[in-house]
């Protein structure tokens, strides 16, 4: 038995293929199986060996909503996989390297998979083109999923996500083509081109070529935050040093807006810096609010605010984004005019790579025949009216944005021979 693993930014997903096709894999959450799995660790101190427990997935979200002060919760903790910075994670007396941290999720996924994971011979993990953070370490990020996969005991062969979507959407074409497969996930936008051969060919498919950018639907969410939250917890204000007035530094705003940051912010060496600061600040309040948000563990429910109205201006014009907790209370309407505004070198930037695969598989937009997005920022209507301005709408397909890239690349496991598809 072969499984795909999709181990994405914000969900992951598992698939199996045995014989000719994949299913996905159902796995247990606290209102039920389902086959996407939140990227989500919660921690807590209990009388376990060790004495920090841990869940992942929804039932790590659950955990969090019950007891948020007395948890350590995580969130796309995979976006720092390639970060050279990161060390460790400091969880109350423990320190957690990216592997303990990956394993850690493994484990908790494996036992809500009713074993299906340590059952595989071979696993197909996915990969982006491209890691996520200011200039990746490809070779880093190797090193550390080979330390976290390892514990699986299964041959671990790597497939860059994108081809895992190419493979999945294959299946629904009659005749050859080329296609340009843009997967949209929360930390990068990986494209890649791939010629697909008829059915009952000898080589179905062939990848012809790939680009990435670590930018997608997480910095959609900065953008958000940045222009509703940040301006209410000091970011643009001043502070008093000696007989100067000085502007805030930009380095606690930074990390808010970075889910893998923000979880950490809550230590003492930080707390502290922020109360001087507060003592300096020409708005005092202001830090209150910045401290409060990171003592009451308010991360979560404040993504989840910027996340809320973000499907809403998918669905709609205009939308209104409400927080309240930390000490913050926020109503805003926004539009969808506004967030397109905000985002639009974001846009100009993942567009220009996907120039850059059309130049890597030596084609131009008349050479694909057909273009599949996926993944859930697929969803943005500014994402898909760019594809649609370059390519045509007649060309464009999306259909299964969670789950395409985990069937894929459990079909990629079946194949006997995988070096055209490793990376």
């Amino acid at each position: 038995m072969s499984l795909g693993l999709d181990f994405g930014t914000t969900n992951s997903v598992l698939a199996r293929a045995d014989g000719d096709g994949a299913t996905l894999v159902p796995l247990d959450g606290p209102d039920g199986a389902d086959a996407v799995f939140r990227s989500a660790l919660c921690f807590w101190q209990d009388d376990v060996p060790g004495g920090i427990a841990v869940e992942a997935g929804p039932w790590a979200i659950d955990e969090y909503l019950q007891f948020p002060e007395g948890c350590r919760f995580l969130q796309s903790f995979k976006s720092v996989a390639a970060s050279p910075s990161f060390d460790t994670a400091p969880i109350f007396t423990k320190r957690y390297r990216f592997e303990d941290l990956g394993r850690a999720f493994l484990d908790r996924l494996a036992a809500r998979a009713h074993g299906v994971l340590h059952g595989a011979t071979r696993i197909v993990v996915g990969r982006p083109i491209t890691y996520a953070g200011h200039r990746p370490d490809e070779a880093l990020a190797r090193q550390r999923y080979d330390a976290m996969f390892a514990a699986l005991g299964a041959q671990i062969v790597y497939v860059y996500e994108p081809l895992g979507a190419a493979f999945s959407h294959a299946a629904t074409l009659t005749d050859a083509a080329t296609i340009l497969v843009a997967d949209f996930g929360g930390g990068t936008s990986d494209f890649s081109v791939v010629r697909l051969e008829a059915p009952g060919s000898d080589r179905r498919a062939r990848p012809l070529g790939h680009a990435g950018i670590g930018i997608a639907g997480d910095q959609f969410d900065r953008r958000i935050l940045d222009r509703l939250v940040l301006p209410l917890l000091g970011k643009g204000g001043t502070y008093r040093s000696f007989d100067k007035v000085l502007e805030i530094p930009a380095g606690h705003f930074t990390d808010f807006t970075d889910w893998s940051r923000l979880a950490l912010m809550r230590n003492r060496k930080t707390l502290a810096e922020l109360d001087k600061l507060r003592r300096a600040a020409t708005d005092p309040d202001a830090i209150d609010r910045m401290i409060a948000v990171i003592e009451g563990e308010q991360g979560y429910p404040l993504y989840d605010a910027v996340g809320q109205v973000k499907r809403a201006l998918s669905q709609g014009d205009e939308a209104t984004f409400a927080f309240e907790g930390g000490g913050i209370a926020i109503e805003a309407q926004v539009t969808r005019d506004q967030f397109e505004a905000w985002i639009a070198d974001d846009l100009a930037r993942i567009m220009a790579t996907v120039d850059r695969a059309l130049e890597v598989a030596g084609l131009d937009a008349d050479g694909i025949d057909r273009v599949f997005l996926t993944g859930g920022t697929s969803l943005t209507p500014a994402i898909r009216r760019a594809f649609a301005d370059r390519f045509g709408q007649d060309r464009l397909a999306s259909g299964n944005e969670l789950t395409s890239v985990a069937h894929g690349l459990a079909l990629i496991g079946q194949q006997d021979d995988l070096a055209a598809w490793t990376a």
